[in-house]
């Protein structure tokens, strides 16, 4: 994944085994934004994140990088973009489907990523507690709770997003990633 990997194309390139991502990778899940709600897997995939990460997400559309993509787990190699056509050659020479092997080619080409100063991964304090709410409502409260006291830039834009997007699209998509995480704990 280089370059803008948004909605329908994060939803098709999430369910392989290899999720290699670079300096150059932005992710978000924007439908409630639009009217939509993410699928197309994404309550299967952002259920199974860290904390309640994957509820923020998708209900505010925020955009990580490839860092935290790593970080949360979305990708599974960090690579730089340079490398790419590096890598495919490298792939193209192996005759085995072997995921292992696979593995070992791609490791070739992995670089150090560097979380940025302001990542959301470094807010998971604050999403866990307020996106674990069972209701939208139940989660709009808290994140206005944090901006009252002085919270980061990044909770007022939460808040924004939430409450720009299609209310019925945000309830949809809590709803389905809730039901997900809920099947996934048992």
């Amino acid at each position: 994944m280089n370059g803008i990997v948004m909605g329908g194309g994060a939803g098709l390139s999430m369910h392989g085994s290899f999720r290699v991502v670079t300096e150059k990778t932005v992710f978000a899940m924007p439908e409630a934004s639009i009217g939509h709600f993410p699928d197309i897997g994404a309550s299967y995939f952002l259920s199974r994140l860290p904390g309640y990460f994957g509820e923020y997400l998708g209900l505010t559309g925020a955009r990580i990088d490839g860092t935290e993509m790593l970080a949360c787990g979305l990708a599974t190699h960090f690579v730089l973009s340079k490398d790419l056509q590096s890598i495919e050659n490298d792939l193209l020479k192996v005759s085995s489907s072997d995921t292992a092997t696979i593995d070992e080619h791609i490791k070739k080409y992995i670089n150090q990523a560097h979380m940025n100063h302001d990542s959301y991964c470094k807010r998971l304090e604050i999403v866990n507690k307020c996106f674990s709410k069972k209701t939208v409502e139940q989660i709009l409260l808290p994140l206005e709770n944090e901006v009252s006291r002085g919270a980061d830039k990044w909770v007022a834009k939460a808040i924004s997003s939430m409450k720009s997007a299609s209310p019925t699209s945000l309830k949809i998509f809590l709803r389905s990633v809730k039901g997900k995480r809920k099947s996934a704990d048992v």
